[in-house]
C-alpha cells in the first residue's frame, strides 16, 4: 500500500495528508472546488502529493479517505471508481451542519452506514471521526511508545480493517477495533471516547460502557 486518495481535503484530509506524507505515502487529493483549488496544499507537502478530481483520487488510492459533511456526501462521492476500495470514514453527525437525517435521529443506522449503504462495492472502515483535525500529524508516535494514542476502528469486513490498522500503525498510532460500522456509534460526537486522547487500554475500557447518544 503506497498511495492514500482523499475525497475532501478540508481540515481532516489535509492533516491525514500532512501524517500520510510524514510517513512515506502518496497522496492523491481532491475536493469538490476542483484540482487547481488544492496548489497551496499540494506544494506544502511536497512531490509526494498530487491533486485531481475526486474520481481520479479514488482510483489512485489503495485506500481511500472521505472526509466530506454528511450533508454533502450523495453529490461528492464517486460510487463507480470507489468499487473495491476499501474506504474510511471520518464522519460525524451535526444536525446543524448537515440537517435532519431521519436514519440517525431515530438511531436505526449509523453515519457509516450510511456511507457503506452510497458505495455497496466498498469496505468501509470509521476511522479518524474521534480526533480533532489538527492532532493528528502531531500526535502519533513510534510503536511501543508507553502512551500512544490509540483511535479505534469498525468495520464490517476484517480484511479491510486490518488494511486501515496498518495505516494508522505506520503513521503513529495504534488501533482498536469497535466492531461492526452498526456499532461505530460508540466513538462518534459527544461520546466519551469523542475527543479524547487515549491509549489503547483506556479506549478498550471506555467502550463498553457507552450510551448511545440521543440526536433529537
Amino acid at each position: 500500500m503506497t498511495t492514500i486518495g482523499f475525497i475532501g481535503s478540508g481540515r481532516i484530509g489535509a492533516n491525514v495528508a500532512r501524517a500520510a506524507v510524514a510517513a512515506g505515502y502518496d497522496v492523491v487529493l481532491s475536493n469538490s472546488r476542483g484540482p487547481a483549488t488544492l496548489g497551496d496544499l499540494v506544494a506544502e507537502l511536497g512531490p509526494h502529493a498530487s491533486a485531481a478530481t475526486a474520481a481520479e483520487a479514488a482510483a489512485a488510492g489503495d485506500l481511500v479517505l472521505v472526509a466530506v459533511p454528511l450533508g454533502k456526501l450523495e453529490d461528492a462521492i464517486p460510487v463507480q471508481a470507489l468499487r473495491g476500495k476499501v474506504v474510511m470514514d471520518a464522519n460525524n453527525y451535526y444536525p446543524q451542519r448537515d440537517g435532519r437525517i431521519p436514519a440517525l435521529d431515530d438511531n436505526s443506522r449509523t453515519t457509516s452506514q450510511l456511507l457503506q449503504d452510497l458505495v455497496p462495492g466498498a469496505r468501509v472502515v470509521k476511522a479518524f471521526n474521534n480526533i480533532y483535525a489538527a492532532e493528528i500529524p502531531t500526535h502519533g508516535s513510534p510503536a511501543l511508545t508507553p502512551d500512544r494514542r490509540a483511535l479505534p476502528i469498525a468495520g464490517d469486513d476484517a480484511a479491510a480493517k486490518s488494511l486501515v490498522a496498518s495505516f494508522l500503525d505506520a503513521i503513529g498510532y495504534d488501533s482498536v477495533d469497535v466492531g461492526p460500522l452498526a456499532e461505530s456509534w460508540r466513538v462518534e460526537r459527544d461520546t466519551p471516547a469523542y475527543g479524547k486522547r487515549t491509549t489503547r487500554g483506556e479506549l478498550a475500557a471506555i467502550l463498553p460502557g457507552v450510551e448511545r447518544v440521543n440526536q433529537v
